[in-house]
């Protein structure tokens, strides 16, 4: 349902729609590699991105595409197309990582967590249940969190549950599972 890969994050201070994916934090060796702080499940995100953007600490925003990445210790090496020098790589210190919304992939019937988030939540028969409050990762789905008066329900992101998510008008409609507005109580 969701596409979890992609933390909640929007840039503003532009017309484009960014997703922060991460923050350079270092150079690594002599060739210009970064090592970088991921906020994606995958470090195969940045590269199935095509282009990223590094917004550096004074607001400036460069384009560059990812020729490699891969995993390293708590974070990943990633090589970009122009930054061949350890010097290169130092000006890139701090810098965060940004993706355009847009360039995202996609399949149908999945959506970015941020599409998702105050999404009024409906049964089937109309019924209100409340307002996507935030979205959590629970094993290979995802739970989206419903405001519910005082109460959180936790709803599972799957085809048995969720019937219909309509961006436009703002609402997601699900089916009654039992117990689901019972159990859940915070």
């Amino acid at each position: 349902m969701g596409l979890g890969d992609y933390r909640i994050a929007l840039a503003s201070g532009s017309s484009t729609n960014w997703i922060l994916l991460g923050k350079v934090l270092r150079p690594h060796a002599l060739e210009g590699r970064l090592y970088v702080q991921s906020y994606a499940e995958s470090e195969a995100s940045f590269e199935e991105a095509g282009e990223i953007f590094l917004k550096s600490s004074s607001g400036e925003i460069r384009a560059y595409r990812v020729l490699s990445s891969r995993p390293h210790k708590n974070g990943v090496l990633m090589k970009l197309n122009g930054v061949n020098s350890l010097e290169e790589a130092e000006t890139l210190r701090g810098a965060e990582i940004l993706v355009s919304v847009e360039a995202i992939p996609r399949k149908e019937g999945e959506y970015l967590w941020h599409e998702l988030m105050g999404l009024r939540v409906l049964l089937e028969t109309g019924e209100q249940i409340g307002t996507i409050t935030h979205i959590l990762r629970a094993g290979s789905n995802e739970l989206y969190v419903v405001g519910h008066g005082k109460k959180e329900v936790f709803v599972p992101a799957t085809v048995e549950v969720v019937k219909e998510i309509d961006l436009e008008k703002g609402m997601m409609i699900i089916s009654a599972m039992e117990g689901l507005l019972d159990l859940n109580e915070v």
